[in-house]
């Protein structure tokens, strides 16, 4: 069967018979089989999807499908699924199986899309390569001696293995930008509250996102608007009115902002800053006007978002403490060691890494200096970025600053976080930014570009997207 990258490629298939969703379900499962070293994949439902498609095919000879038939996704080890294990690729959640589905995963299957498995990821999606999985690493497709990027890095290789058309990825701080553009695929964070969070296991709840993974524009733009929109199982849920997000046109010209100082920063690979050097004229070229932006905070964003993060997790996290469900150590002999044992065997290495030092900058001496000012902070750099979209459509950067590196090769922590150096401006903010593919190295890795707009602002971003896209085709 062939490669599709649009749903509507399938679903004209299905309209003229020369598949169906049987044949879909059966292929996806089929490269999923054949590909298992790449490690992408924590569990499949391989009857449960059969089952279901059949049930689809017959509603599209019934002629009563929903929008969706013939979408086969995955999501996230952070995803809740009823009646199935999620444990967020974490020790500590061995077992655990959910006893709800989140919002996102529930509208998709009311629109008559078919889940096909559970995709692997960093531990609670902290990291930024899908190395700090209880499950083992997940591999790049296009060279497996190199990582896929994380924490939603399994759902990237699903989608650039063709192993499913689709995946629901979390967002914190670029986990869904940063490993679509290590794969050569489409990776979207919107705006913060525009898809419900309910059903996702929390890191960070002020910037946890639920995103979407793709081959093309075309479809993440289709499944946000389903999946976006009010829920009232999520109080931080906007009840904002959603776009046709499908029918986003781009506009003749666009005033589009970008920071000269990433031609020349040092620590981004040189055909990064040249991709983005090409980017920035090729716009120029076309008509729009390129705005050289002055940001006064660049040193503070990653800072800013490494405090607030792990200060956050270290709460989240709290409640996997052996006594309410998950890993429990058998070395216990009484409750404190029952505490201490169980969280330190059940979490990694990063996770509690990050738990300390969120614990660290929470404490009564160490508060004010740490955690409070960064709150500051983050509202300072909130309003400079405001400040440069509200004389511009959109901000470009790279999506990341490398490559797709080795695996293994990113042994200090430091250089890890430096991979997030892009991607979490837009975290920070709440806003919506988007990864697309362009061009790549001179090892054939691809290169992202990422896109940042106004709140709310996804149909303009996938109209701009679009012009992208459509250049890299």
């Amino acid at each position: 069967m062939k490669d599709y990258h649009l749903l509507d490629e399938i679903q004209e298939d299905l309209k003229q018979n020369r598949i169906t969703c049987a044949d879909l379900v059966e292929s996806y499962l089929q490269n999923i089989e054949s590909q298992k070293k790449l490690n992408a994949f924590v569990e499949v439902y391989s009857e449960e999807a059969r089952h279901r498609a059949k049930e689809i095919d017959q509603k599209i000879v019934n002629n009563t499908a929903g929008p969706l038939a013939g979408l086969i996704f995955g999501i996230k080890d952070l995803i809740c699924y009823k009646g199935h294990q999620v444990n967020g690729s974490s020790k500590i959640l061995s077992g655990f199986e959910s006893q709800f589905s989140a919002t996102a995963v529930e509208r998709l299957l009311a629109q008559d899309a078919i889940v096909i498995g559970r995709q692997n990821c960093d531990e609670f999606g902290m990291g930024s390569s899908n190395e700090n999985s209880a499950h083992g690493t997940a591999k790049n497709p296009l060279d497996p001696s190199r990582v896929p990027g994380g924490s939603s890095g399994g759902s990237a290789v699903a989608v650039a293995a063709n192993m499913c058309l689709i995946s629901l990825g979390t967002d914190t701080g670029g986990s869904v930008r940063q490993p679509a553009s290590f794969c050569g695929i489409v990776g979207l964070k919107p705006t913060y509250s525009r898809i419900s969070r309910w059903g996702l296991l929390a890191y960070a709840s002020s910037f946890d996102t639920i995103g979407i993974i793709s081959k093309s524009v075309e479809d993440n733009a289709r499944v946000l608007e389903v999946i976006a929109g009010q829920d009232g199982k999520d109080a931080t849920c906007s009840s904002k009115p959603i776009s046709k997000y499908t029918e986003a046109q781009p506009q003749e010209k666009f005033k589009i902002a970008y920071f000269k100082e990433l031609l020349t920063h040092e620590g981004i690979q040189t055909e990064v800053k040249e991709a983005y050097q090409q980017l920035v004229e090729d716009l120029k070229s076309q008509g729009n006007e390129l705005l050289e932006a002055e940001f006064p905070y660049p040193d503070y964003i990653l800072p800013t978002y490494y405090i607030l993060t792990t200060a956050e997790a270290s709460t989240n996290l709290s409640r996997y403490d052996g006594a309410h469900y998950g890993y429990r150590s058998e070395s216990t002999e009484d409750l404190d060691s029952m505490y201490k044992l169980s969280r330190t065997e059940g979490f990694g290495d990063e996770v509690r890494r990050r738990i300390m030092l969120g614990t660290f900058v929470l404490s009564a001496d160490y508060y004010d200096a740490y955690f409070t000012k960064a709150q500051k902070v983050r509202k300072l750099i909130k309003q400079a970025t405001e400040k440069v979209l509200e004389d511009c459509d959109f901000i470009i950067t790279p999506t990341a600053p490398t490559t797709a590196f080795k695996q293994n090769s990113h042994s200090n922590p430091l250089e890890m976080y430096m991979a997030d150096l892009f991607t979490v401006q837009a975290s920070i903010c709440g806003i919506p930014a988007i990864s697309i593919p362009y061009g790549s190295d001179s090892e054939n890795m691809p290169i992202g570009m990422q896109i940042m707009a106004g709140a709310f602002e996804e149909e303009k971003l996938f109209a701009f997207s679009k012009i992208l896209q459509n250049k890299t085709r």
